[in-house]
């Protein structure tokens, strides 16, 4: 998502850090293999905006170790980004979020971790934090107001207690599509209205992709979902940008057709007038063409253009 979709993070970012960034700012996503002394480590995303550099960890299940693994990466982030001002180097640690697809009652607001200091008399520790959010926390209106696209795909993880329960009870099932359903068409709303059809596609792939590896157990939700976010809505996607093309397509060349016809009607006019009023003026010639009621509403300019060319 981040390599194809990069734009649906700065919502992310402004919803976790209190930020309002446009959706169109400029950002540069910065590399997120970091080299250490005992090999490589590998974060999920750094993006930079301005002067503000910021992390977020996507995290499936509610890892106890987050804390301690947060402050690596940003101290491998910030380490990269050091400033060396003389004998003296400076540096900045990142704006940090881990985004919980799957979390418990326990699950932190905020991780945090006490880092002690040996130097001084007095007591030299600070408290790193890092932001969380947990994607249980935000209903699908929820997800559009605030335009939390990002997080649609996984938004079928919210029911993975309540899957088994949608299989024995009909009335369940039913709501869970339903609620697809109006998932599918706010999404049309928002981005095909938009002029954002690819982004819709491959969103529709997404969460259809993503719901059938969750609901591999479950095949008649699997299924249910499926039918609603994809094959119909993908072919009637396609088909309206086809439609569309064709009707551009034909407009274009009915448009140019006209052009060309209506020049090689002209040029053959001209030709006729000629040849039986061999000392006509380009005046007398252009008003016996607009005699004729093929071309009354001829702009005089077009005419003449072509009178030229036969010159």
């Amino acid at each position: 998502m981040m390599q194809k979709m990069p734009t649906l993070v700065i919502p992310l970012i402004n919803e976790a850090f209190g930020t309002s960034y446009s959706e169109n700012v400029s950002f540069q996503q910065l590399r997120n293999e970091h080299e250490e002394e005992f090999g490589k480590i590998i974060s999920d995303s750094i993006i930079k905006i301005e002067s503000k550099t910021y992390h977020i960890e996507c995290q499936s299940v509610d890892d106890t170790t987050m804390a301690i693994r947060m402050l690596e990466y940003d101290f491998s982030i910030a380490l990269e980004q050091a400033i060396k001002n003389g004998r003296m180097y400076e540096i900045d640690f990142p704006e940090s979020c881990v985004l919980y697809l799957r979390s418990s009652k326990v699950t932190p607001d905020t991780l945090k971790v006490k880092v002690n200091l040996p130097f001084g008399e007095k007591d030299n520790s600070f408290i790193y934090e890092c932001k969380t959010i947990k994607l249980k926390d935000y209903t699908s209106d929820d997800i559009f107001k605030k335009k939390l696209l990002i997080l649609l795909p996984f938004y079928i993880m919210k029911y993975e207690k309540k899957n088994k329960i949608c299989i024995e009870n009909e009335e369940e099932l039913k709501q869970l599509l339903n609620e697809y359903d109006k998932i599918r068409v706010k999404l049309e709303e928002t981005l095909i209205e938009n002029q954002k059809s690819t982004l819709y596609t491959d969103l529709i792939k997404l969460i259809i992709k993503i719901s059938n590896y969750v609901l591999q157990e479950e095949p008649e939700i699997k299924k249910g979902v499926e039918k609603i976010m994809g094959g119909k809505v993908l072919q009637l996607e396609s088909e309206r940008l086809e439609k569309k093309g064709i009707n551009i397509g034909r407009k274009e060349g009915l448009k140019e057709g006209k052009n060309i016809g209506r020049k090689e009607g002209i040029d053959a006019l001209i030709q006729t007038i000629k040849r039986f009023m061999p000392n006509a003026t380009e005046e007398d010639i252009v008003n016996e063409i607009k005699k004729n009621d093929s071309y009354k509403s001829i702009n005089d300019k077009i005419i003449k253009s072509i009178f030229e060319e036969n010159k």
